[in-house]
């Protein structure tokens, strides 16, 4: 797992006991997971408009604010973003319909 995203979970994980009024990800895990998926609707609606747009920047920006979200959703869940890695490697030389099929089984 890379830096950055060692230390980005580390940060979300100490933020679980963080005071809501002084941090933005406390304030999200008081609130709750329907705040949580709510912001994260938020923010992957607008990955999409910053792809249709066309700027690179603005794309590069939303992107990281998807992820960032989606990491905290994994955090209040209690699941470590390596899973996530994990189950990318599980599928890493598998072609799309492939790997389709074998959840429909």
């Amino acid at each position: 797992m890379s830096h950055v995203l060692q230390q980005l979970t580390q940060v979300l994980e100490q933020r679980k006991t963080a005071d809501p009024n002084e941090s933005y990800v406390a304030s999200l895990y008081s609130d709750g997971l329907d705040k949580i998926l709510k912001k994260l609707g938020e923010e992957a609606t607008e990955t999409v408009i910053a792809a249709k747009n066309g700027s690179n920047e603005e794309l590069i920006y939303e992107m990281a604010d998807l992820w960032f979200h989606s990491l905290i959703l994994l955090s209040h869940q209690n699941i470590e973003p390596k899973a996530i890695l994990d189950e990318l490697e599980r599928r890493f030389g598998l072609s799309g319909l492939e790997e389709k099929a074998r959840r429909e089984k």
